[in-house]
């Protein structure tokens, strides 16, 4: 905040200095700090008035030389009116800036630069504080950015302080008519954006929220699950190669334990613990969110895990599955939904929410201990989860139906 202001003009000898016209400069002095800039004119030493920082004399060079003094003075006055108006700092340094007709911060912080740097970073602490798939997504923002840039202003970076609210509304229109993304995809490209943005206004850098007024909500996802004669269906289903079954199994597995694919692939054996039941448990931190998940097993999970005990691969890394790439996965689950007859376009995170639905809340399980188990922060994150299912309708309606009756 601006506390001392002062400006005043001075005749600064060169080194090289002879009998001679002086340079005259102005000096603009905020809160102690100091900056001089060039008036680009000259005085006679003999005719200049150090106290009113004035030429003195009535010829027309005189007079010229003081009308633009004059003029430089009010300009200044101008600039600091437009930084206090902007709601920008008022700083020697950005009066001195704006007065030689540059950006304030002279294109330093560039979107893409700025983009770029957190990227590395994030890359530099993959596996540590970041999970790969958080990396690889701001990996396909920036490539997305980079795009729409080079589609809207034919540019391949741009200076944090043009973004606008109408910046982020075009992006928004880009990513959803040129890229075909539904909503909620488009809306979490606009975070990752958002995250850049947040870090310039944290540093000073930027100083309005281009974001401001723009309304990120995500829009209710109706989320797939297996039905409890879908899950029968498949874990009974006779395949004919190892690796439908190897994938089947790891699927399944997601199925009695709601733990996402990552959190699959890295499982060793030493999670799996005797819990306080005495039984077995599943406890292991989870890839996405550092938080540790206390699971007690389900027979049919304890046997997909004595199914491969013996497994090399298993063996050599102390790995509870042999898990194959997410892409794999995937793919192979599309041929298992042909052969059991599912008609839903099955992916491996519809486990999860079978698991949240169909294997636990279908059957009785607070949402609390769901909550737990799928390791959320809140209770929130597990309603989104927990759609309504059509056997619980029916169970709160039994006594219902007995009044009427």
């Amino acid at each position: 905040m601006e506390k001392s202001f002062g400006l005043f003009f001075y005749l600064k000898k060169p080194k090289s200095y002879r009998d001679s016209d002086i340079p005259v400069y102005l000096r603009i002095t905020v809160n102690g700090r100091a900056v001089d800039i060039s008036t680009k004119s000259k005085c006679d030493p003999q005719k200049w008035n150090a106290a009113a920082g004035r030429a003195t004399g009535k010829t027309d060079a005189v007079k010229s030389l003081n009308a633009l003094l004059e003029v430089l003075q009010q300009k200044v006055y101008d600039v600091r009116r437009q930084l206090l108006e902007n709601n920008q700092p008022v700083t020697a340094e950005n009066i001195k800036t704006l007065m030689q007709g540059k950006d304030i911060h002279g294109n330093k912080y560039m979107l893409m630069e700025i983009f770029k740097r957190h990227n590395e970073q994030m890359a530099e602490l993959a596996g540590l504080e970041y999970a790969p798939g958080t990396v690889d997504r701001y990996t396909t923002a920036y490539k997305h950015t980079l795009s729409f840039l080079q589609w809207k202003y034919k540019v391949s970076d741009i200076a944090i302080t043009k973004l606008d609210f109408e910046f982020i509304s075009e992006y928004e229109f880009w990513l959803k008519s040129v890229r075909k993304c539904d909503h909620n995809t488009t809306i979490k490209y606009l975070s990752n954006v958002r995250k850049i943005i947040n870090r310039c206004l944290r540093n000073g850098w930027l100083q309005k929220d281009p974001f401001l007024g723009f309304k990120m909500t995500k829009r209710e996802v109706e989320r797939a699950a297996l039905t409890e004669f879908e899950l029968q269906e498949m874990a009974n289903k006779n395949l004919h190669t190892e690796r439908l079954v190897l994938v089947r199994d790891v699927f399944l597995f997601s199925c009695y334990t709601g733990l996402a694919y990552s959190d699959v692939k890295k499982l060793k054996r030493s999670e799996i613990v005797i819990g306080i039941d005495g039984e077995k448990w599943l406890i292991s931190k989870r890839q996405k969110t550092d938080i540790v998940a206390r699971i007690p097993l389900l027979p049919p999970a304890l046997a997909i895990i004595d199914r491969y005990a013996n497994h090399l691969q298993c063996l050599q890394d102390g790995r509870v599955l042999p898990v194959l790439s997410n892409q794999k996965m995937n793919a192979y689950l599309k041929e298992i939904a042909d052969l059991c007859s599912i008609k839903k376009n099955l992916t491996y995170h519809i486990a999860r929410h079978t698991f949240a639905t169909t294997v636990t809340l279908g059957n009785g399980v607070p949402m609390e201990t769901v909550s737990k188990m799928l390791g959320h922060r809140n209770l929130r994150t597990t309603q989104l989860y927990a759609r309504v299912l059509d056997k619980k309708i029916s169970d709160d309606m039994k006594t219902l139906r007995g009044k009427y009756s």
